[in-house]
């Protein structure tokens, strides 16, 4: 709404305030690879309503999916840095903190032991939400996609993943966002019900799925700012 310019009211000012009221809710995406293959499809969605931004680098990610680089967000503690960082640099402001990690925490490069443990796993994710919520931005969460270990590990080489950590690392990442209100995204459930046809290599997903994966985000976020989240 523009305000009357008189009565002692700047026209800078005015034009500051219109500015403001015009702006767009800015939905800021990290997620592993995932995130990905279904984010432009999702920042088609989203076009008009919102502004979509996401860790950048997606060229750099893209040449190698399963090596987290440029907008690939990695495991926890490689987030949780990229949030520190993002946080010291004072300029990040988004309306909502669209956020999954975990299918590099939960890789296996020896039978004993996941790369990120489960109990640093959730320290991780704590320490991320209370650093954005320093910043005054909403948190929501996106459970971590489904692995079928026959499909994975008949095809992945250099590390294995399993169906137990997966639903091990969910359930500690909703305990956390559970107990901090922070509203969940259950992409796993919502992916698991397509079956192994869904697959296209170990782990991503053919080009249908990630269209309906980005429609079933692009509701989350405009149910959570229809009541109010953010």
């Amino acid at each position: 709404m523009l305000l009357p310019v008189g009565g002692g009211v700047k026209p800078s000012f005015v034009r500051t305030v219109y500015i403001m009221c015009n702006q767009k809710p800015v939905v800021f995406v990290v997620g592993d690879s995932i995130s990905i293959h279904y984010g432009p499809f999702l920042e088609e969605l989203l076009e008009g309503r919102f502004t979509y931004a996401r860790k950048t680098g997606v060229g750099e990610a893209l040449k190698n999916l399963d090596i987290p680089e440029g907008a690939n967000g990695g495991d926890s503690a490689m987030v949780l840095a990229y949030v520190r960082e993002k946080v010291l640099g004072g300029k990040w402001k988004p309306d909502v903190f669209l956020l999954n990690c975990g299918l590099h925490d939960i890789k296996r490069y020896r039978p004993d032991a996941c790369q990120v443990p489960l109990d640093k796993y959730a320290a991780n994710l704590k320490e991320i939400a209370r650093l954005v919520a320093g910043e005054s931005v909403k948190l929501a969460w996106i459970r971590t996609t489904p692995v079928v270990e026959h499909i994975h590990n008949s095809r992945s080489k250099d590390f294995k993943r399993y169906k137990e950590d997966v639903d091990a690392y969910n359930d500690a990442a909703d305990k956390v966002m559970r107990q901090l209100n922070v509203p969940i995204a259950d992409l796993h459930g919502f992916t698991e019900a397509f079956g192994e046809a869904a697959f296209c290599d170990h782990v991503h997903f053919v080009p249908d799925v990630r269209q309906k994966q980005a429609r079933f985000l692009a509701d989350f976020v405009s149910d959570l700012h229809q009541k109010g989240y953010f």
